[in-house]
Formats: C-alpha cells, sequence, structure tokens
C-alpha cells in the first residue's frame, strides 16, 4: 500500500543543513550580497478559457446590432503563495511533474513573467539556459547575434570581442556563423544559443531542460561545459527532470507540485521522498 504524505510533512522545513559543496568553495572570496534571491507569497496567474478575437466577422455582426456574450476569462494560479531564499553558493534543483510550476518559476525569476501578487527580490546579473534558439535575429548572422546576445545580457562589445571565437568555436555550426540565422536548422540555433550564454558565468544562472538538444557529442560537451559555468555562478537553479543531474549538480532542492512549495531541503532529504512519490510509494493529501 503507498504510503501518505501527511499534512505535518508538508511544512516547508530544511530539515538538514547542506554542507558546502566544491562549487560554492570557489566563491568564498564573493561578497555574500552580490547575489541572492527572495520569494514572499509569490502567486502567479494564467488566464485560462475563451478571448474575445476581434475577428471580422464579429466587427460586422456588431454593425447591424448583434452583441456577443462577453466571454469569461478564467484563471489557474502557476505558482500558489510561494515563498523561499536562495543565498550565495546555493546549486538547487527544482523538480515536480509536468504542469508542477518549474518552467513558469524559472522565467518570474528571469523577469519574462509578472506575478499578481507578493514580491520578488533577484539581486546579481542573470543568465538563463531556457529556450536557446529563441530571441534571436534571424535576418542577422549568428556572428551579428553573438553580440545582440551578449549585450542583452549586459556583458560589454569589448568583453564580447575577447570571447567571440571562444563561442564561434564551441557552437562549431563552421561557415553558417556568418550567414543569416534563418538559414540554420534548429539544432544550430541551440548551439549557438548555448554557445552565447555559457561563455561568461553570470551571478545567478537559470537553467530549464537542456540537455536534450543536440546530438550525443554536442550534448557531453553541453554537459562539461555547464558543470564550468556552475563551478563559477553565484546562485545556480535547475528545473529537470533529469534526477540523476540534480544529485550529481545540487546541494538542494525544491518540489513543487501544482504550482505549491511541497518540500525544500537537501538533495539528500528530499529526493527519496520525491523518488517514492514518482514510484506511487508516496502520495499527497487531497488538497494538499
Amino acid at each position: 500500500m503507498a504510503g501518505q504524505l501527511r499534512a505535518e510533512d508538508l511544512r516547508v522545513v530544511r530539515s538538514e543543513e547542506a554542507s558546502p559543496a566544491s562549487e560554492a568553495q570557489a566563491l568564498l572570496h564573493r561578497d555574500p550580497e552580490s547575489c541572492a534571491i527572495e520569494l514572499e507569497n509569490v502567486t502567479l496567474r494564467y488566464p485560462i478559457g475563451p478571448f474575445a478575437r476581434g475577428s471580422l466577422k464579429s466587427k460586422l455582426m456588431r454593425v447591424f446590432g448583434h452583441r456577443e456574450a462577453t466571454p469569461v476569462i478564467e484563471y489557474v494560479d502557476a505558482l500558489r503563495n510561494l515563498s523561499l531564499s536562495v543565498n550565495l553558493g546555493e546549486r538547487v534543483g527544482i523538480l515536480g511533474r509536468n504542469g508542477s510550476g518549474k518552467s513558469t518559476l524559472l522565467r518570474m525569476l528571469a523577469g519574462i513573467y509578472p506575478v499578481n501578487q507578493g514580491k520578488v527580490r533577484v539581486v546579481g546579473q542573470i543568465g538563463t539556459l531556457l529556450e536557446l534558439g529563441l530571441g534571436f535575429e534571424t535576418e542577422s548572422t549568428g556572428r551579428e547575434n553573438i553580440y545582440y546576445r551578449g549585450i542583452a545580457m549586459g556583458h560589454s562589445p569589448a568583453r564580447l570581442r575577447e570571447v567571440e571565437q571562444e563561442i564561434v568555436d564551441f557552437a562549431d555550426i563552421g561557415e553558417f556563423i556568418d550567414l543569416p540565422m534563418r538559414t540554420y536548422s534548429a539544432g544550430m540555433g541551440v548551439r549557438l544559443g548555448f554557445a552565447i550564454s555559457t561563455q561568461l558565468s553570470p551571478d545567478v544562472l537559470l537553467i530549464d531542460e537542456i540537455f536534450g538538444a543536440g546530438d550525443a557529442m554536442f550534448q557531453e560537451r553541453a554537459l562539461k561545459r555547464i558543470m564550468e559555468v556552475v563551478h563559477h555562478a553565484g546562485i545556480v537553479i535547475l528545473a529537470t527532470h533529469d534526477l540523476g543531474l540534480v544529485e550529481r549538480l545540487c546541494t538542494r532542492v525544491i518540489w513543487l507540485d501544482g504550482g505549491k512549495l511541497i518540500r525544500d531541503g537537501t538533495t539528500a532529504a528530499v529526493m527519496p521522498q520525491f523518488r517514492a512519490f514518482l514510484h506511487g510509494e508516496l502520495t499527497l493529501e487531497a488538497g494538499g
């Protein structure tokens, strides 16, 4: 019979103190205030249901006096009353089923999604590994996009000139680097986006399930590069279904379900419960 996660087990507690990871040891010289994340009672809602499309037909019907009923827009809470803090040196894995709010949390921290209520504070330069192939200027060359994206990330043109060739070499897309990006395959865009985003370590690094992109050789190089970036970044937050990767990279795990925080603790403390949940050996209480 499957076990049940009781109400007292759902309290957000850090049951163990995370032992310092080797990556964090390299950050001891940094100012603890140089990067931090604080969320206080954050709720983020998505609209669902019908929307008024403003079609030509509906406009013509209004001319003849027809009025359509105003659609009722409903909302779903993608994040619900979420409070947590992350400090310098922490490497945090975000776990949960599909639709639990993992990607929403990262996009909210990146400033892509606004919150409906609560407070969000992110200190430090943010680097994202979210949708790597998006956001490029398709009529510009890959080389030009190195500067467009790099400047958008907060880097100076002079610094980008210093690392330009390293980015080109890592992307390894040959002569396409000087062709418009509209000529690229999806994989080429991902390779270039990854090379740009990981060349310079940010204060706060947000990673969302990127290791399925590219061929096996590229994935191997990508993982090695990620390990280097994680080593130097101030804070790392990784949303993924790869539990082995979380155990390898993270000292802390945040478990989300239905946009709610279920558990927050060390990887060693939370992972066994999450695995039991996935295997049907542990259930969440109704409404919990």
